[in-house]
């Protein structure tokens, strides 16, 4: 594996199974790093594809997410990198479809847990095939100044009290991410900082190793002095003692083996990693430890003491003349987050949707403050709910059953009115329920189903003005306009509608009051005795019973009453009625499997 350095500066990288925390601080480091392109070329999610949008410094930047591993490949030829947050369950598979690529050169597998015999063949495939693969169960690693994988380093904080916007002379690697953050932080504080830093990973079978890395930082010119951390268990640590004792390395090495505690515990134990288990006295850290120091490392007495071997060994070489200082720059400032500088107490900004009538915040959604447990359990019903969601508020029961009675007999009036007729002619020209719909309720407005607000509004004006039914009819036909609520192209005086007649005699019963639809009659009487057809359809009485509703619940201003009808609320329990009926009928054409419609012509009247 020797080779050189593995990133750089205008290093890309694919990213599989989209993790938006972990690509954001990779970009943000970039911007950090004052890198000209992001180091994100493009995401993979199995069955997806299109966009994603994350910030590359104070710029909104899009980034192509893909559906598989080779259309990435093949989209971004130039990104050799490509970073696994796949679990253990598919992250072998699809690391060694991304070996191989050909445009794909280091692989990092982040899962831990990845099963020994995939991990084998993915080393020996990456081997023979000169590439490398970092991890399992690693965070990753990072060219100080150009590039880094995922969470490598941790947050920007921590990034840059450890000065990894730019390059230092130290070379590190270790088993552990979590330590890799530690040392990054505790290198800055004595030496000019980590030029590449890497972590293997925990597993028992690293896709690299300690030396592969340590080999591989002697070829880079820039690297001075070397950092290992490795851990008690396996026999990794002995390849490097192989390697110095040979003279391979002419870099000083400054090492320390975790894990002396051992020794304390009676019986073996089991550390963090999976490789962190002392099987024999080799595997043991004070064996390691030796070993390294006699083939030559710089081994402290303990991990406190690693400190200042790492300091000590800077400073010879920088007093030999082999390391010149570092030139210190001032990073750029990464730009907050809004949520979090919100959250922070730094900045303000305005809502863009109000409501008040429902918050998903919570454990269960609540309408108009009542949980959705508490809606289930007492046994609500839909006028309940509506009443919650439109009137913010739980009205009596005789009030929804009302409005459920309003629904049930407003749900479809057979399909030869034109909504019900518009939704059958769009069903069985092949179109989806969404459109079908859509079509009949496009057509209610003044001429069909429409009026309910009308009435009320024409009704609610009259009566508390006090105009008698005489009055009222007379006046409306002065202005030219038709009465609402009033006539039906089928009904008569003497066959009266029979859902008017439930809705008067519900009212009858259980209302209060029912002055409106009292006055609504009045008119009725005066409109019948000029044409047998002007009856009170179902609109008039819908309109003239929900104002005795309204007023009569003793639960509205006269001011939200007026509000009401104004906005069209009215209306709307004919959209929601209807749209029962609508559907159904939707559903019936399509049942039935009716063919497109064409209207005969012999129903159409042709003339010049």
């Amino acid at each position: 594996m020797a080779t050189g350095q593995l990133f750089s500066r205008t290093t890309q990288a694919l990213f599989y199974n989209y993790k938006q925390l972990p690509i954001q601080r990779m970009l943000d480091f970039d911007f950090l790093c004052g890198r000209e392109t992001p180091s994100v070329a493009g995401i993979i999610n199995p069955g997806s594809e299109g966009f994603q949008k994350l910030f590359f410094g104070q710029e909104e930047i899009a980034i192509p997410v893909h559906s598989s591993i080779e259309a990435a490949s093949a989209a971004h030829p130039t990104a050799d990198v490509f970073i696994n947050f796949a679990s253990f369950r598919s992250a072998a598979a699809s690391s060694m479809a991304a070996l191989k690529q050909p445009t794909i050169r280091v692989v990092a597998i982040i899962a831990e847990g990845v099963p020994e015999a995939d991990t084998k063949q993915l080393i020996a495939y990456a081997r023979s095939n000169n590439k490398v693969v970092i991890g399992p169960a690693t965070v990753g690693g990072i060219q100080a100044g150009a590039f880094k994988i995922g969470d490598t380093a941790g947050t920007i904080d921590n990034i840059i009290q450890s000065k990894l916007y730019r390059p230092g002379s130290v070379g590190f690697v270790s088993k552990s991410g979590g330590m890799s953050n530690e040392l990054y932080n505790t290198i800055a504080r004595v030496t000019d900082g980590i030029y590449e830093g890497i972590a293997i990973g925990g597993d028992v079978f690293p896709g690299s190793t300690l030396s592969d890395h340590v080999l591989r930082f002697n070829n880079i010119p820039q690297v001075k002095m070397v950092v290992v951390l490795g851990e008690l268990g396996g026999r990794d640590e002995y390849s490097l003692v192989e390697a110095l004792k040979q003279g391979k390395i002419n870099k000083p090495v400054v090492a320390w083996v975790s894990g002396t505690c051992a020794r304390l515990f009676k019986s073996e134990v089991q550390f963090g990693h999976a490789g962190a288990k002392s099987g024999g006295e080799m595997e043991s850290a004070q064996a390691k430890n030796q070993a390294l120091s006699e083939a030559g490392a710089v081994v402290p007495t303990s991990y406190e003491a690693f400190e200042t071997a790492i300091k000590e060994t800077f400073e010879k070489l920088h007093e030999e003349g082999k390391i010149t200082p570092v030139k210190e720059v001032a990073p750029p400032q990464i730009p907050e987050d809004l949520n979090t500088a919100i959250k922070s107490g730094k900045v303000r900004a305005p809502t863009h949707i109000i409501s008040t009538i429902s918050d998903d915040r919570g454990e269960e959604p609540c309408y108009a403050g009542v949980p959705m447990s508490s809606i289930v359990e007492q046994g609500y019903g839909v006028g309940d709910v509506i009443s919650l969601l439109w009137f913010k508020r739980s009205l009596p029961r005789y009030c929804t059953h009302f409005i459920e009675i309003c629904i049930m007999l407003c749900a479809d009036h057979g399909p030869c009115v034109s909504g019900a007729h518009n939704t059958i002619v769009t069903a069985r020209a092949g179109k989806d329920l969404v459109s079908s719909l859509v079509s009949g309720l496009l057509t209610i407005g003044p001429r069909f189903g429409g009026a309910i607000d009308d009435a009320a509004r024409y009704f609610k004006d009259a009566y508390d003005r006090g105009l008698t039914a005489y009055e009222f009819v007379e006046d409306m036909k002065k202005k030219g306009i038709r009465v609402p609520g009033i006539g039906h192209r089928i009904k008569r005086g003497d066959n009266r509608d029979k859902r008017v007649e439930l809705l008067q005699r519900f009212a009858r019963t259980h209302f209060p009051s029912v002055k409106y639809m009292e006055y609504a009659v009045e008119v009725e009487t005066y409109t019948l005795s000029k044409s047998n057809n002007l009856v009170l359809n179902v609109d008039g009485a819908i309109g003239s019973l929900f104002l005795d509703l309204l007023a009569g619940s003793g639960m509205f201003t006269k001011q939200e009453i007026d509000e009401i009808v104004q906005i069209g609320y009215l209306n709307g329990l004919f959209v929601l009625a209807r749209s029962i009926g609508l559907i159904g009928h939707t559903f019936d054409q399509k049942r039935l499997k009716q063919p497109l419609y064409r209207h005969p012509w012999e129903d159409v009247l042709y003339t010049k």
